[in-house]
């Protein structure tokens, strides 16, 4: 199959993918639309890759969609998995909204801007002052119930499996587990109730490459995010897995339903056909 990929370093190590900067896509329209599909293009390239060339993207179309956004992924979650996405109320940034919030959300709880990651727009608000300087910063008001935790997952999911995964620990400064935050990496079993979880809300909502961060409450799975793109700190040993997958995944969901060169009248290992009687 030929693929061809608009990330170089993320399909360094896959075979036969052939690369082409984004900024090339309008000059390259005819060598896209020839491959059999293109691997992880820019968020801005979707809509006309998609609907404009009318091509195959990996990762998935939700992967994309639903990862672009806290808002979005987490009313995603509340539909499928509503018992496991802690309490969250999503307002509009009005000074009627979030005094209405403030009221409802017991202290301390966690205030989210929507399009952020590696832990950058993720507070903790413990004061009417730390709200209003969230409030400030933030297009709209995601809060959410603050879990007594000192670690979470993130568990990796490519394709239509769990690859791996393994604990992020709390930065000495406390609340972060981010790894960008200062948090560390622990390898450990990975509990059988967070991956059923992940591959509930994976298989669910059609994402086939992504980083879920999932919090323990005892032997309870709470799920806080997804990352479409997710850093490789934490999988030491696993970059070759997770490119099998990709690789694997792929060849099984793009393959055309004919055989390259299949049987004709013309071949001589066509058949024999019986007599018209």
């Amino acid at each position: 199959m030929r693929f061809l990929s608009f990330d170089a370093l993320r399909t360094l190590h896959l075979n036969g993918v052939s690369y082409i900067k984004p900024e090339r896509m309008l000059a390259e329209a005819e060598t896209i639309k020839a491959a059999d599909g293109v691997l992880f293009p820019q968020f801005w390239q979707i809509n006309p890759l998609i609907y404009g060339l009318k091509t195959r993207i990996f990762p998935s179309p939700a992967s994309y969609y639903i990862g672009h956004d806290k808002v979005e992924m987490t009313r995603c979650f509340q539909l499928l998995a509503p018992e496991h996405v802690p309490y969250t109320l999503i307002e509009p940034n009005t000074p009627e909204a979030a005094a209405s919030v403030w009221a409802k959300m017991p202290l301390p709880f966690v205030a989210k801007i929507p399009k952020s990651s590696m832990g950058d727009g993720v507070f903790l608000i413990e004061t009417q002052k730390d709200w209003q300087a969230y409030l400030a910063i933030s297009p709209v008001v995601y809060a959410q119930e603050y879990l007594p935790i000192d670690r979470d997952l993130r568990i990796v999911w490519v394709g239509d499996k769990i690859v791996g995964g393994y604990w992020r620990m709390q930065a000495e400064q406390g609340f972060y587990n981010n790894i960008a935050k200062g948090g560390s990496v622990e390898s450990g079993i990975l509990p059988p109730e967070a991956c059923a979880l992940v591959e509930r809300l994976a298989l669910g909502l059609g994402i086939d490459h992504g980083g879920f961060d999932i919090a323990m409450i005892g032997h309870y799975p709470y799920v806080f995010e997804f990352n479409r793109i997710f850093g490789n700190q934490g999988l030491a040993g696993k970059q070759q897995a997770i490119d099998d997958a990709i690789m694997e995944y792929l060849g099984r969901i793009w393959s055309d339903d004919e055989p390259d060169n299949p049987l004709s009248p013309l071949t001589p290992d066509w058949p024999e056909q019986p007599e018209a009687i």
